[in-house]
């Protein structure tokens, strides 16, 4: 099957890309969207040829086939047929994009294998930076949310140090919203009903005031079932998982009072309260990947508020943009730690040893709440003469509170709820927490930065681009585990101040682009990313073997900012009469000071380290082809490398736990015999050096055949999509089987029935046709169990819609 998935890949290439910035991407995509519709050529021009997309990849507006990077978009068109509600269902839709899945459900973003290896940690920045509207998002938690009332998703892949900064080694993606258009009413409402009892409705409205102004709302509910059942929840075995309840809603407001001024004021809510993700341990003794053993009953609950507005003012030779932001994010994440209903692990509370009766093993509350507020000025030229420019500052400030409660109990004893962060010391379900901690750490940044393009001769155009960037981390924590707390008075944790931590860097960007003919360009291109440092929690308060011991190896107090310099070679093409479309990228990186997540030698000390040197190179191909004036053929096609290049010693929590108890210590020992556990625990390093790096698929991409076409009164279309991605390493330890996330495929159909001018259609979605068990992530806890455990991609889903716009 593997090497039919790769053929069938081989055969086709990707999406039409586009990244646009803010207000302009929406209306844009808004724009080429009515285009299509009104030639039926499904994103075609009138001529029967691809359409031409203006975008702006880095905040000026340039044709997509002229810019030089690797861009893609996945329309709100696109991501109906797919069924995709949220960031995840992006899975093999856009080269080199993988989105896993952690502990609680925390999508964990990558592209090319670039993104996060630090799982459940708030004192981390992603390696792929996120951003609604252009406004960046700061608490990863928040791609949870599910997507409300947007136009298109886009892509860019590679380090955007320049205009994106810090958070974006990998790359940026950003959700574009549909916006409000002075002078227009419109509106759509739509409902889809599915097995597993799912319901989809959505409604939105754009109403005129006047000539210059424009409002527009959307609401959306989105729910169905559990996926899956944990059987052992003692009350309710049919417990579900994998289900969803989410609500969302966005109201903007537009005014236009001339060409040259447009201000936007918007806010986008969403809420999601439902059971926790389906994390399948490999363990588990039931063959059924849907049903698992778990005992516990997880709880997920997620909400998000993002304020923003936008002034554009067009000066004449440029146009000055301010873009603030004002962003709060609250979610509460409960989960079962060993996904089982048996008693693999000696306990650290309460002496519970292996084979004296089931127990809980579980994270009872991790809680955050984050309030975050950003400011950014730029100003960008709008002359169409040979030199092109744009200048910006940016403020971002986000204060982030975490507190964790984790348990292992009797069943016996019943479910330990969470403990208020401040309970009383002597409290007796302190003694029964086998970790906790509480912590509210403050990031200030701010940066500045400059891009140009000159137009050397009427072919060959330079491009260079620099940005500063200033990141500072500061803030108190507590932590206790082994339920012992050293606190004899007040609360049992009391959170006071570490060691802060500061990063400077400067980022950017040069490339040449030249253009062969009117229709093929080839460019090349050096940039720089990275990702700011920070600091761990528990070695900031002394609890490390670096601060006890001395250890060299052991967690620091803080961690180093990661770079990434990419060096990128790329052909953007269009052929057959303006049908074909062909764009291929080849690119090479230098991966430095990787942050991930390690083991410790004192127990519940483990925190985030930087791996050795590591290469990445990889190549990307991307085609869209209209073959007739109703048939279609996209596809996508993505290949990579990468290994660790440098020599470091690395502590698995699975290897360093497995030593301990080799030596005698298991369990609540450890705290009786510190010096010689620690000593036991440090001996399981292994040095990394040759391994692949995580969440990076040697082989991955897409396949799509579409037709469109007068069918009586109204447009049928009907659409066939193969996806494919193979395996990786889940962490950068790459222990066989345990971190080998294996392959899948996935085939999705899509029929649709418009009804002419009157607005109505119909349509009718199949989603992973075969009902595949593909495995989305492998995940190895590192708090406590060490369990590793599946998440799975979405069972078969046949959904039945009716839409009405007009």
């Amino acid at each position: 099957m593997k090497s039919t998935g790769v053929s069938v890949l081989a055969l086709l290439a990707a999406t039409c890309p586009a990244h646009a910035w803010a207000e302009e991407a929406g209306a844009a995509a808004e724009a080429e969207a009515a285009d299509a519709a009104a030639d039926g050529s499904g994103g075609s021009g009138s001529s029967g040829g691809l359409q031409e997309i203006v975008v702006s990849a880095e905040r000026t507006n340039i044709t997509l086939q002229k810019a030089s990077l690797s861009v893609s978009a996945v329309t709100d068109d696109t991501l109906k047929k797919a069924n995709i509600t949220e960031i995840t269902g992006l899975n093999g839709s856009v080269p080199g994009l993988v989105i896993a899945k952690s502990g609680g459900g925390e999508r964990n973003i990558s592209i090319r294998g670039i993104g996060t290896a630090t799982p459940e940690n708030p004192n981390t920045q992603p390696g792929v930076s996120f951003h609604i509207d252009g406004v960046y998002i700061f608490n990863s938690i928040a791609a949870n949310a599910a997507f409300i009332d947007v136009s298109q998703v886009e892509v860019l892949r590679g380090p955007q140090g320049t205009m994106y900064g810090q958070g974006s080694t990998g790359g940026t993606i950003n959700v574009v919203s549909k916006q409000p258009e002075p002078g227009v009413l419109s509106g759509s409402a739509n409902v889809g009903y599915g097995n597993y009892n799912l319901l989809k409705a959505d409604a939105a409205l754009n109403v005129p005031i006047g000539e210059t102004i424009a409002v527009r709302g959307a609401v959306q509910r989105y729910r169905h079932d559990g996926y899956a059942k944990a059987t052992s929840v003692a009350g309710d075995p049919g417990y579900e998982l994998d289900n969803a309840n989410d609500w969302g809603g966005k109201l903007a407001v537009k005014w236009q009072p001339s060409d040259r001024v447009s201000v936007l004021l918007s806010t986008i809510q969403y809420k999601g309260d439902a059971n926790a993700t389906a994390q399948k341990n490999i363990l588990d003794p039931d063959p059924d990947p849907r049903r698992l053993t778990q005992d516990y009953p997880g709880k997920t609950y997620i909400r998000t508020e993002l304020y923003y507005g936008v002034v554009k003012f067009d000066l004449g030779a440029a146009t000055f943009n301010s873009i603030t932001s004002y962003q709060k994010l609250h979610s509460k994440l409960s989960w079962d730690s060993d996904g089982l209903n048996t008693d693999l692990f000696f306990a650290l509370t309460e002496g519970i040893q292996p084979g004296t009766g089931v127990r809980y093993d579980h994270t009872a509350l991790w809680e955050q709440n984050t309030t975050s507020w950003t400011q950014e000025y730029n100003l960008a030229s709008n002359n169409d003469g040979p030199f092109r420019w744009i200048v910006g500052a940016v403020y971002l400030h986000s204060k982030n509170q975490s507190y964790i409660n984790e348990y292992r109990s009797r069943i016996g004893d019943g479910l330990d709820a969470p403990l208020p962060d401040n309970a009383a010391y002597n409290d007796p379900l302190v003694s029964r927490l086998t970790y906790a901690e509480l912590s509210s750490i403050t990031r200030e940044a701010y940066a500045g930065y400059a891009q140009g393009s000159y137009e050397l001769t009427d072919k060959l155009t330079v491009t260079a681009g620099i940005r500063y960037n200033h990141d500072k981390y500061s803030g108190v924590s507590d932590s206790l585990s082994g339920g012992s707390t050293s606190n004899t008075s007040g609360a049992f944790l009391q959170p006071t101040p570490g060691v802060g931590t500061t990063t400077q860097r400067m980022t950017g960007k040069f490339a040449l682009d030249y253009d062969l003919t009117p229709e093929n360009m080839v460019y090349a291109s050096f940039t720089r990313g990275f990702k700011p440092g920070g600091i761990n929690s528990s070695a900031a308060q002394g609890n490390s073997s670096f601060t006890v011991f001395g250890f060299e190896n052991g967690t620091k107090p803080t961690f180093k900012p990661e770079t990434l310099d990419s060096i990128e070679v790329g052909s953007k093409n269009r052929f057959l009469n303006n049908t074909l479309q062909i764009n291929a990228s080849a690119f090479y990186y230098f991966y430095k000071n990787l942050q991930f997540l390690e083991d410790d030698a004192i127990l519940y000390s483990e925190g985030i380290s930087n791996g050795p040197k590591a290469e990445v190179y990889g190549a990307e191909l991307e085609m869209d082809w209209k073959a007739t004036s109703h048939l279609r053929f996209e596809g996508s096609l993505s290949l990579l490398h990468s290994k660790f290049t440098g020599d470091y010693l690395a502590l698995d929590p699975t290897a360093a736990d497995a030593a301990q108890a080799a030596a005698g210590y298991a369990g609540n020992l450890f705290y009786t015999n510190f010096f010689g556990a620690s000593l036991a625990r440090e001996s399981a390093r292994v040095n990394i050096k040759g391994n692949k790096l995580p969440q990076m698929p040697t082989v991955q991409g897409s396949a799509a055949v579409s037709w469109t076409g007068q069918v009586g009164p109204g447009e049928f279309t009907a659409r066939a999509q193969y996806i494919y991605r193979g395996k990786f390493n889940s962490r950068a330890f790459a222990v066989p089987v345990q971190d080998d996330t294996p392959d899948y495929s996935q085939v999705n159909l899509f029929a649709s029935y418009a009804l002419g001018e009157t607005g109505l259609s119909i349509s009718a979605t199949v989603t992973n046709l075969f009902n595949k068990d593909g495995v989305n992530s492998r995940f190895t806890d590192p708090y406590g169990s060490g369990q590793v455990s599946d998440t799975y991609i979405p069972p078969r889903q046949a959904i039945f819609s009716v839409g009405y716009a007009f």
